[in-house]
């Protein structure tokens, strides 16, 4: 959530495109702290607006346990980041709030910590959990990350939790979104996350990862026809 502009543009292209839930991000965790950090409270507001505009789901990032209720006040859905994905005491935190999480993979979190993770959640009491492979640290460098798609027919087989693939922060590259998505429909997974920008260009963060509209919409319609080939139900 860069301002409202952007957002609420943001929201009325993923509706129209077929996209059922809207990601924005109110606080934003980066590897350096002079970049930016999100908007905070008034973040959640242009999302609670961009809802009530467009009737999109929203789901955004929540980074410490103190503002669980918070975000969970303007989130239909609460996304814990990979650097979060063994906070204990977050997620303890929202095993309690009776609202889905999104669990994102850690960079470097076996298949059992990300299930242990998950575990948090549904001891504590919120059945309500969606997975999220989006890319481990390897040695390749010319992506941002290496999307570990091994684990979707992994995780199908040990858990009866829906997972979900985020091919932005997977690679950090746009060329390669719809690529990865279509692997990872195919490979079974529930759904997928990415990153659109009305003008990637100009995005105050992670343009290079982002889809441009146009190609959000090719997108939506590839992975529709990839899902009905493997009988698969995208979320």
């Amino acid at each position: 959530v860069e301002n409202e502009d952007q957002l609420i543009q943001s929201a009325e292209i993923v509706k129209k495109a077929g996209v059922k839930i809207l990601r924005g991000g109110a606080y934003k965790p980066r590897t350096s702290p002079y970049t930016f950090q999100g908007m905070g409270e008034e973040g959640l507001k242009i999302l609670a607006k961009a809802k009530q505009q467009t009737g999109l789901r929203i789901v955004t990032e929540v980074m410490d346990a103190a503002e669980a209720d918070l975000v969970a006040e303007y989130s239909d859905l609460l996304q814990v980041g990979a650097r979060n994905m063994q906070n204990t005491k977050l997620l303890r935190a929202l095993s309690k709030i009776k609202k889905p999480i999104l669990l994102k993979r850690g960079f470097a979190a076996t298949l059992s910590e990300f299930l242990m993770s998950a575990e948090y959640l549904l001891s504590g009491g919120n059945d309500q959990v969606i997975l999220c492979e989006r890319g481990i640290r390897t040695f390749v460098e010319y992506t941002r990350n290496t999307l570990d798609l091994n684990i979707v027919p992994a995780i199908k087989q040990l858990s009866h939790l829906p997972i979900i693939v985020d091919p932005s922060h997977g690679t950090g590259r746009y060329d390669f979104i719809i690529p990865m998505s279509r692997a990872a429909i195919a490979a079974g997974a529930d759904g997928l996350i990415v990153e659109m920008h009305p003008k990637p260009e100009e995005a105050i963060s992670d343009g290079e990862q982002s889809l441009k509209p146009d190609k959000l919409k090719q997108l939506m319609s590839e992975i529709d026809l990839i899902a009905k080939a493997v009988n698969r139900t995208i979320l």
